[in-house]
């Protein structure tokens, strides 16, 4: 394992792993080793996308969500069927198609055959779903494709008819006119939701028109309407009930109005100028004539603006006055226009009048393209939105046009064609929501969502006002309606079968495309002789996504028991916009058939925006491509950085590259270096032991080392809470966890045992027990992350399996039964770790809390003084406030070698709370957000007494748990907030305080000679490990270390005369010497110049070399050159021949091992 790289390439990495997986079919060997085992089923629903795109970050974020609670479920003991589904009907690919053919009509696609329509339809809807694989492969998802399902397969849509047919049954089903937002340019009704996904600001002409009353010669009402082109429709008016009407003069046009009196402003727009209207200005404007409720108005007729239905059928109930609540006095004249075809009020309000009739045709010059027909002539052909100006034209024209103007008002667009919808009364096939309505909502209550705001907030109340469903859609490439009917409707048959068609028709099919089912007829048991014919609709693609749980597994005509037994779904997960969409759908069907909810628990994600909080634009490219981001972070990193974000609890995230390069610097390159650093730590030690490394629980669980015992008992914890919270769905607060625990692990546990991992502290037997607990820590940290970062776990873990004993079985049992690490050939076999709780440790997480506490404050004070780590300081004195017991024993105790060490100080005093007093002082302050209501205007008053309390006062309110305040208890528990303040004299002392004010922190920043020389020796020992990592030379490699100084200035031999133990510790008995000591022969391996203590100093790492008496000969100098120390350390006497001459030198006066050693054994430096 040495090989391994300084820097990982992650994302090229990821893509090795995934070329692995595919090749040794890894995800159907999980699922395999999980059926075999007979694990607990986990159903899991995927809503189906649609394949005419490419995948985008919303898919990527749900896809993400929905791998690692799936891993979660397969790796915590269940069986995860994954399959992928696509949605291949409705408007979007209708859509795409009408744009390729040049279609803008529904007549041409009956020219060129609905057959081939559909043809072309299904030519387009799967197109991407090789990129979609791609990319959701390469994400790390695991999901079947090759036993996907399609929307447009026959099985799917004969259970989507099996649906309806329930539903028909159980009298669910009826047809009636909806007014819906309708798609001119699609030429469909579209949802409500459809409605709301694109709205835009637009300017609309806003016109008041008179109708004059049949009754008072004279007198019109007016109304106001932002739809011009609606007035040809009109055929009725109307008023609020309890609002006051007025009929005034327009002493200016000498014509006379009825309106509501609170809407004279729109005659008259100065009386909306706060500024300069003055009522008496009225008289010169208007007289009010009469007064009047609008109920007195009800039944009075008017004169329509147009009459070109003033003749037809039921016409005799036009043109008379209405009354709803639904009129309002915000805006208009208080009288509203009724054109029952294009508007849902208007339907409902003339419907409830008797003015229109169920059944009846409506007065609608519109075709399903926009444009009017011949009944207007003036504008046959024409766009409604484009025939306003006609209209108006002709209004003004007969003298009906009171004013114009325009108005600036968001309106609804298609969100395909992005053309601006119309509402329109259709003729639909209704499901009964409200029917059921009771029902939905309390299986809704059975229900559990993250965040729960979204179900009991957003879907409830879109629950609660929940109309009947229209299924229904006048299009061409979708499920057809199973209806068969007569002509005049007496006789309706619905089909729930392809059996059934057979049975009744005569005609066996295998596609139920419209094309094909609308050829067949069915004989009429009534009226023989004639036959039933299908109904035109095909469903809304909602509905086929609604029967999604039935539909994608063929209920109830296969896998009958395996559906049963595993609905509603445990799990589903979509976005915050499907709480009108597939949620909804979901539970209306699941309701409808069963009365029971389609899933129990189901995770809700907000909106993935771009940087600059507006929407994700391929137009306006502002956002970097997924594939391109994958490609240079890795997949791991951008899963993180999703789950990692406000996202996951339905808040929006506003996409920053920077933040999954954050992801890469701040946790998997930390944790990747710990993972090497253990490497070769571990190969280190099998080197100088002759011995393999092997896992041992036992020295793990012995450990008495407080780090040791800290970081497993973190470990255990995080264990306990992942599971924990991944069985509350609460994904937002473990990934946070998880980073947080990568940075115990790296920035702490690896830190504070660097030395003694290595080797250099404790010797062997102390570094063979890091070196077990970091390799079990590593380990149980890979597999509890697996299902959330699924490629770098892979990665560690498959170097980590090699030193377990049942890797020797990998070649033969790898993908079997029983799983357990080493032996398993992939991470994503292995069961997740259960908590040990006899390793739970709450003092040692807790004492470990007060180091860190202490480090990071001294730090901090450190930065103040501009002091830097390689300067000790003489003392660091902590004051806490209440401390257990157990946590000051163990900063004085085990923990105190590490918090030197850290603060890189001689001394820690932490202060005993009876000389609190001598160091700091507290003070009291009110929790103005709990206080504010209980204390009211007594607040200030008691603000400026507890702040003047004593230090003694505010530790015994303290004590005894708050106190009195003008006859109210204030309790210091949540009603104080409490301050540690410094208050030592002295320049010399420094100090930092946590932000809670319960630790303070001061250190003793007086600088000697002694503080400054060890300060000056940690900056050469920095100088030659960076020589030494230059070189590239291991911890065992020993150098000669020489140095050389501007002539006249000792300081840097100064600094290691008086810091020898430091440098003997930190090199392995090595002591930095004076260049002018070194041998002739000395092999220089790599010298820099440096400036330390302010001078300038050459520093040279040499090879290990004998050294010999001064004035040696140049023949033994030679021969001693030639000599390797490690080779001589036994040897004390060697012979040689000079000059035929036999020289027997002796170990201790002609040679020594070392420079060091013959300087010490001469006493050639008085101060080694």
């Amino acid at each position: 394992m040495a090989n391994l790289p300084g820097a990982l390439d992650f994302a090229k990495t990821e893509e090795e792993i995934c070329a692995k997986w595919a090749e040794e079919e890894t995800f159907k060997k999980q699922d395999s080793l999980s059926i075999d085992r007979g694990d607990e089923e986990f159903t899991f629903y995927d809503g189906p996308p649609f394949a005419t795109g490419l995948p985008h970050y919303g898919h990527i974020l749900a896809g993400t969500i929905k791998d690692v609670v799936t891993r979660y479920a397969c790796q915590t003991g269940h069986h995860v069927t994954r399959r992928a589904g696509w949605d291949c009907h409705g408007l979007p690919v209708e859509y795409e198609i009408d744009q390729k053919l040049n279609i803008t009509h529904r007549d041409q696609v009956l020219e060129m055959g609905v057959d081939k329509y559909n043809d072309t339809c299904r030519g387009i809807v799967t197109r991407y779903t090789k990129e979609w694989e791609k990319t959701v492969t390469r994400l790390g998802r695991w999901v079947d494709f090759e036993n996907d399902y399609k929307t447009m397969d026959p099985t799917f849509m004969e259970s989507v008819w099996w649906v309806f047919k329930e539903l028909f049954r159980k009298d669910l089903v009826y047809q009636g006119y909806k007014v819906m937002p309708f798609s001119t340019a699609c030429g469909t009704p579209l949802s409500n939701f459809e409605a709301g996904l694109n709205y835009k600001d637009v300017r609309d002409p806003a016109v008041v028109v008179s109708f004059p009353m049949k009754d008072d010669e004279g007198a019109s009402f007016v109304a106001w309407t932002t739809t011009p082109w609606t007035l040809p429709s009109n055929i009725a008016l109307c008023v609020h009930p309890a609002m006051e009407y007025v009929k005034i003069l327009d002493k200016k046009a000498e014509k006379r109005y009825v309106l509501a009196k609170s809407r004279l402003a729109q005659l008259f727009p100065i009386m909306n100028n706060k500024k300069k209207w003055k009522p008496k200005m009225a008289d010169d404007l208007y007289a009010i004539e009469a007064t009047y409720l609008g109920s007195d108005l009800v039944g009075k007729k008017y004169q329509p603006v147009f009459d070109y239905f003033a003749s037809g059928e039921g016409s005799e109930e036009y043109f008379r006055i209405l009354s709803d609540k639904y009129v309002t006095d915000d805006a208009g004249t208080g009288i509203v226009h009724q054109a029952p075809a294009f508007g849902e009020d208007d339907y409902r309000v003339c419907l409830a009048h008797g003015v229109i009739k169920k059944g009846q045709d409506l007065p609608c010059p519109v075709d399903s393209n926009g444009l009017f027909t011949a009944d207007v002539p003036e504008v046959k052909g024409l766009h409604v939105k484009k025939a306003d100006d006609t209209l108006i034209k002709l209004i003004k024209e007969s003298g009906r046009l009171v004013n114009k103007d325009n108005l600036d008002h968001s309106y609804p667009f298609c969100w395909r064609s992005d053309t601006p919808l119309i509402y329109k009364a259709v003729p639909s096939w209704f499901i009964k929501v409200e029917d059921i309505r009771d029902k939905i909502v309390e299986n809704n209550k059975k229900t559990y969502w993250v965040p729960n705001a979204v179900k009991e907030g957003r879907f409830h109340s879109w629950l609660v006002d929940a109309r009947d469903w229209a299924v229904s859609r006048n299009r061409f490439w979708g499920t057809p309606i199973p209806i068969w009917c007569s002509e005049d409707m007496e006789e309706v048959i619905c089909i729930g079968s392809v059996e059934e068609l057979f049975e009744l028709s005569g005609v066996r099919v295998t596609d139920l495309h419209k094309d094909v089912v609308d050829e067949i007829t069915i004989p009429s048991k009534k009226n023989p002789g004639t036959v039933l014919r299908r109904v035109d609709e095909v469903f809304d693609c909602w509905f086929e996504s609604g029967s999604m749980p039935y539909a994608s597994k063929h209920y109830p005509f296969e896998n009958k028991e395996e559906f049963e037994g595993g609905f509603p779904a445990d799990f589903i997960a979509e976005g915050l916009d499907q709480t009108r969409g597939w949620f909804y759908t979901l539970m209306v069907l699941s309701t409808a058939l069963f009365d029971k909810p389609a899933f129990k628990n189901l995770i809700v994600n907000g909106l993935v925006l771009a940087g600059d909080g507006k929407k994700m634009s391929k137009r306006l490219k502002n956002y970097p491509d997924p594939n391109v981001v994958i490609s240079k972070y890795g997949a791991d990193a951008l899963r993180m950085y999703l789950i990692n974000s406000p996202v996951v609890r339905a808040e929006s995230l506003k996409f920053q590259e920077s933040g999954v390069l954050g992801v890469v610097k701040e946790v998997f390159l930390p944790l990747y270096n710990a993972f090497r650093f253990f490497v070769q730590n571990m190969e280190r030690w099998e080197s100088d032991k002759g011995a393999n490394f092997v896992p041992a629980m036992e020295m793990v669980k012995a450990t008495e080392n407080p780090t040791d015992v800290w970081i497993s008992a973190a470990t255990q914890g995080l264990i306990k809470f992942v599971h924990e919270e991944m069985t509350a769905y609460r994904l937002y607060t473990v990934m946070p966890a998880l980073v947080r625990f990568v940075t115990q692990l790296t920035n702490w546990y690896v830190r504070l045992n660097r030395d003694r991992l290595k080797g250099l502290e404790g010797g062997d037997g102390e570094a063979e027990t890091g070196l077990q607990v970091l390799y079990h820590v590593l380990l149980d940290v890979t597999i509890l992350m697996a299902p959330f970062t699924p490629f770098i776990t892979e990665y560690f873990y498959q170097h980590l399996r090699k030193f377990q004993p049942s890797y020797s079985e990998a070649g033969e049992g790898g993908s079997s039964n029983p799983v357990m690490p080493g032996k398993s050939d992939s991470v994503h076999f292995l069961t997740l770790p259960a908590y040990d709780e006899s390793r739970l440790n709450e003092n040692a997480v807790e004492a470990m809390e007060a180091l860190q506490v202490i480090v990071e404050n001294g730090r901090n004070v450190r930065e103040k003084r501009k002091i830097s780590l390689r300067t000790p300081v003489k003392c660091v004195t902590v004051i806490m406030r209440n401390p257990s017991a157990h946590v000051v024993d163990s900063i004085n105790g085990p923990l105190k070698g590490y918090i030197l060490s850290e603060l890189n100080a001689w001394d820690l005093v932490i202060v005993p709370e009876e000389k609190e007093h001598e160091w700091v002082t507290l003070s009291l302050m009110p929790n103005f957000n709990i206080l504010g209501r209980k204390l009211g205007r007594k607040m200030k008053d008691f603000k400026t007494h507890v702040t003047s309390l004593s230090h003694a006062d505010a530790v015994a309110c303290l004590e005894n748990g708050g106190l009195e305040f003008e006859g109210l208890t204030i309790s210091a528990k949540d009603e104080l907030i409490s301050k540690l303040s410094f208050s030592r004299e002295g320049d010399h002392w420094e100090s930092n305080s946590t932000p809670e004010g319960d630790v303070v922190v001061a250190v003793d920043c007086t600088q000697d000679e002694a503080i400054l020389s060890s300060g000056r020796s940690r900056e050469l020992i920095n100088v030659i490990q960076q020589l030494r990592k230059a070189m590239g030379l291991d911890l065992s490699d020993k150098v000669e270390v020489f140095f050389e100084e501007s002539v006249g200035i000792d300081t840097v031999e100064s600094s290691v005369a008086m810091n020898v133990n430091l440098f003997e510790a930190k090199f392995q008995g090595a002591v930095p010497l004076p260049k002018k000591f070194a041998p002739s022969w000395s092999v220089i391996l790599r010298s820099d110049t440096a400036e330390i203590g302010g001078s300038k100093v050459e520093v040279s790492i040499c090879r290990p070399a004998v050294a010999g008496k001064n004035g040696v000969g140049e023949a033994v100098g030679y021969f001693l050159s030639t000599l390797e120390p490690s080779n001589v350390a036994n040897e004390s006497t060697m012979s040689i021949t000079v000059d035929g001459k036999e020289t027997t030198l002796k170990q201790g006066e002609d040679y020594w091992g070392s420079t060091v050693e013959k300087l010490r054994a001469t006493k050639g430096l008085s101060w080694l």
